[in-house]
């Protein structure tokens, strides 16, 4: 039995560590792309972010696939998140596109980063009360990062001439759009900043098992989804973070409306019938 004991011991603790370094990935990636905004090089941390979307989906992967998952980890995670999809975005944005606008973008970076850091908390404070839910509540500070990242990555395909504006890494149309994104970019990070902190309900891919994968139409939409992000990665990494964060609005304003007229119609049901018992 102590043989047992012996050996099973430093295996738990390594599996214990793995998913930690990958979190720490995760901050350096941050932290390094942080010291390339300040050098002026954004696509550079543009790139090192999505190192960063990388190691945060292989930590939780890890540490649930091991059943490894603790408060410790959670904690941690949730810095790294801070530093990766709040300060080194935001600080990036700053020097990129808010700069210019002197009080005002250093009010919408600065809201943004708070924002981020709100989410985070209120995630922690919810996972530790045991409400755990089937979906995120408020968009998450990975996806809010990665609509920021891919808009950077996109937007300097441009280039320095019109002559690399389309190429076969681009999407033509969606490429058109870019300067004008470009301009409503301080738009951008408030609505982003205040989804974040919101209520609206946002799908959650963690109970996904990519192994089982019951119907062959899905996996020739994976197959398909993967040749795209191969030859517009960019673009598409654009795409698919804008609409899951549009996603949320989607589903949850027409939801409130549904609520609403259903109230109203029960509403006057009862008002009938209270009318029709006074008679």
């Amino acid at each position: 039995m102590k043989k047992t004991v012996l050996k099973d011991t430093p295996i738990r603790k390594g599996i214990f560590i793995i998913p930690s370094l990958f979190t720490c990935g995760n901050m350096t990636f941050g932290i390094l792309s942080i010291f390339s905004s300040i050098g002026g090089h954004f696509i550079q941390a543009a790139w090192l972010l999505i190192g960063a979307l990388a190691c945060d989906i292989l930590d939780g992967r890890i540490a649930r696939m091991t059943n490894t998952t603790s408060e410790f980890g959670m904690q941690l995670d949730s810095l790294s998140d801070l530093v990766s999809f709040g300060v080194a975005p935001g600080i990036m944005m700053y020097l990129l596109v808010l700069n210019s606008m002197g009080k005002i973008g250093i009010a919408i970076a600065i809201l943004y980063m708070l924002c981020c850091a709100l989410r985070l908390a209120r995630f922690n404070v919810l996972a530790q009360s045991g409400e755990l839910y089937k979906h995120f509540v408020g968009l998450p500070t990975p996806a809010s990062a990665g609509v920021i990242i891919s808009f950077v990555l996109s937007y300097e395909l441009l280039g320095p001439a019109e002559k690399y504006a389309l190429n076969f890494k681009t999407i033509p149309i969606l490429m058109t759009l870019m300067p004008t994104f470009f301009r409503v970019m301080p738009i951008v990070m408030a609505v982003l900043s205040f989804l974040m902190v919101s209520n609206i309900p946002y799908m959650s891919f963690k109970g996904m098992k990519l192994s089982k994968v019951r119907t062959i139409e899905f996996l020739a939409l994976m197959i398909v989804l993967i040749i795209v992000v191969v030859v517009y990665p960019q673009n598409t990494f654009f795409i698919i973070f804008s609409v899951y964060a549009v996603s949320g609005l989607l589903f949850y304003v027409p939801g409130i409306i549904i609520k609403k007229r259903n109230e109203e119609k029960n509403n006057e049901e009862e008002n009938n019938e209270e009318e029709k018992n006074e008679m």
